[in-house]
């Protein structure tokens, strides 16, 4: 290379569209046939689908500059050199490929196909968690109501120790008698002020059917002096009388004491006025006694309704509603 002599070309007159160009021409630049670039120039660029796989590689024909390529296959068919690799002989998953591995667990029956879930045990599973629900349901409500029948109702209220109370027939104990104690008749009875014995009227239940009468006086009164309480504490005492017409109430006294309320003499029977023989009923009260002897009062004290024939007076250990 001498002075002024700059070789065959320069980078300026290397430019692949010379040949568009006047003096591009005048240098000998040409169209690029088969590639771009001038005449004898290394061309490796492959056209898009000359290659397939497991075949030998072919060029795609080229088409003339200005021309399109000529389209293989027609309109919705695939074109070979665009085939997907698994739809090739020999290539994955063609024709001719050996099967794939099944994943691991796959297989059994059913022609090869994996064994789905196991559905079976799933329901058996959901079957016994509700029983176990249904189960401890039962068991809570069972629960609650046998705690219901044990003290969930509320029991009708007792009379205090200074109360007596009608007595009902349906009416439950309210604690069992622990000893026999004493009953006394009529014709027993110490009488004070107005009473007195008499037989007139039937129904009474003491020896002989005799009653104490004329009690509707103030100062009579009758007088129980027992023995044998078995230890201090809570008594029933009842009393067995006729009452008719009008409610009647008489003043109880224990060991000297007062009672405090009136001895309920109620017409439980609903007789009429003047009809005893139909007026029989019972009553009681809850004093509390000693150990051994008490003394027991029924009088018709002022304010006191007493028109009464008292029959029988016994007692029973405890607080106790039926005789």
């Amino acid at each position: 290379m001498t002075p002024g002599n700059n070789g065959a070309s320069t980078p300026e007159d290397d430019d692949p569209f010379g040949y568009l160009y006047a003096d591009g021409q005048a240098n000998g630049a040409q169209p690029p046939s088969g590639g771009y670039g001038y005449p004898n120039s290394v061309n490796r660029v492959r056209t898009v689908g000359s290659r397939q796989y497991g075949h030998q590689a072919q060029a795609a024909p080229t088409a003339p500059y200005g021309q399109a390529p000529q389209q293989q296959g027609a309109y919705g068919r695939p074109n070979p050199h665009y085939a997907a690799p698994e739809t090739l002989p020999g290539g994955p998953g063609g024709p001719g490929a050996a099967p794939r591995p099944a994943p691991h667990g796959a297989g059994g029956h059913n022609g090869g196909r994996g064994r789905g879930p196991n559905t079976k045990g799933l329901l058996i599973g959901a079957v016994a968690v509700v029983a176990a629900v249904v189960v401890g349901i039962g068991v809570a409500m069972t629960t609650s109501s046998s705690d219901e029948d044990k003290g969930g109702g509320q029991a009708a209220p007792a009379p205090t120790q200074s109360q007596t109370s009608e007595p009902s027939p349906s009416s439950s104990a309210s604690a069992e008698p622990q000893a026999e104690l004493p009953t006394i008749d009529a014709k027993a009875l110490r009488l004070g002020g107005t009473a007195s014995l008499a037989s007139d009227v039937q129904g009474a239940v003491s020896d002989g059917g005799i009653y104490v009468a004329n009690l509707n006086q103030a100062g009579a009164s009758v007088t129980w002096t027992v023995n044998g309480i078995p230890k201090d504490g809570a008594y029933t005492l009842f009393a067995r009388y006729s009452a008719a017409g009008e409610d009647q109430s008489m003043t109880l006294t224990v060991n000297g004491k007062e009672f405090g309320n009136k001895l309920n003499l109620g017409n439980f029977a609903r007789a009429e006025a003047g009809d005893f023989a139909k007026g029989w009923t019972e009553t009681y009260a809850w004093p509390t006694l000693n150990k051994g002897t008490n003394t027991i009062s029924l009088s018709c004290q002022d304010g006191d309704k007493c028109d009464v024939l008292l029959d029988q007076l016994w007692l029973k250990e405890g607080q106790v509603k039926r005789s």
